[in-house]
């Protein structure tokens, strides 16, 4: 048995290396702006127009505001930051990441939800909930501007593409380590490839992607005329209002609050004078 396995782990150790280096080269771009190095395996208009449909959907099945004047307003720090984003692209003479969005945005009503989202190719959510944590107009911009900037640099797409490799990673390390992980699992009934890469990657991957949306939603915000200092006070709100709720970071897709503050006081000072309103 231990010599077929090894022919067995030697065989997939050629198929997986030469797939992965075709993967590797025909998948590799970079962030917008942060250029971290990204893998994007699946078309980006395949999840726009998914999410196009998800976003219909939702609007039937939701229950949705008819606040039309915080609508309203909601539309109107959206547009401006899409104007915003499109003139820096232009203005640095580089592809406008969004040039393939068509923007919507919707009000849900739900006041214990405390959140918003963008889906690929500009689909927006906002809770009213989260309202009672933005306040005014500098905050809704700024948690806005980090949805935003999950879209602006294809998030979605990357996870996708990563979950492609990383499905056939785990298929690798079980095979590298004997069966070791596939035994374990079935012995004691815990899924340990899956929680190998929940703790292991996806949650450091997702707190990597969430940092980033952070740091280049700012960015958005302040090209857009926003005070993003607005942002320190949102995350104070937040911390307050988890109280006692919130997980450890190593079992979260997100970074702390506090290491969220801690990051913008950081970065709020340079993009205040790096990224000034693009007008």
């Amino acid at each position: 048995m231990g010599k077929i396995n090894n022919i067995n782990r030697r065989k997939f150790i050629e198929i997986f290396a030469g797939c992965g280096c075709s993967i590797a080269i025909a998948g590799c771009t970079t962030a917008p702006i942060t250029d971290r190095k990204q893998l994007k395996l699946i078309p980006e208009v395949t999840l726009n127009n998914q999410a196009a449909q998800i976003y219909q959907k939702l609007q039937r099945k939701t229950k949705l505001s008819d606040d039309k004047r915080q609508l309203d307003e909601i539309k109107d720090i959206g547009s401006r930051i899409e104007n915003s984003v499109s003139a820096y692209f232009d203005s640095i003479n580089k592809p406008d990441p969004t040039s393939n969005f068509r923007w919507e945005y919707i009000l849900i009503d739900n006041d214990k939800v405390k959140n918003a989202w963008c889906m690929p190719g500009g689909k927006i959510a906002v809770y009213t909930g989260i309202l009672k944590i933005t306040k005014n107009k500098n905050g809704l911009a700024a948690v806005m501007g980090h949805e935003i900037a999950h879209a602006v640099a294809k998030h979605s797409v990357e996870r996708a593409s990563r979950a492609l490799v990383l499905n056939v990673g785990t298929a690798a390390l079980d095979i590298f380590t004997g069966g070791a992980i596939s035994n374990t699992s079935r012995t004691t009934g815990v899924d340990v490839a899956g929680m190998l890469r929940t703790f292991g990657i996806d949650n450091p991957f997702g707190r990597k992607q969430e940092t980033e949306a952070d740091y280049l939603g700012l960015i958005f915000s302040s090209l857009a005329g926003y005070d993003i200092r607005e942002s320190i006070k949102i995350w104070e709100r937040m911390k307050e209002a988890n109280k006692g709720k919130a997980i450890p970071e190593w079992q979260s897709t997100h970074p702390s609050s506090s290491k969220r503050i801690a990051n913008l006081n950081k970065w709020i000072p340079e993009i205040i004078v790096k990224y000034p309103p693009i007008v």
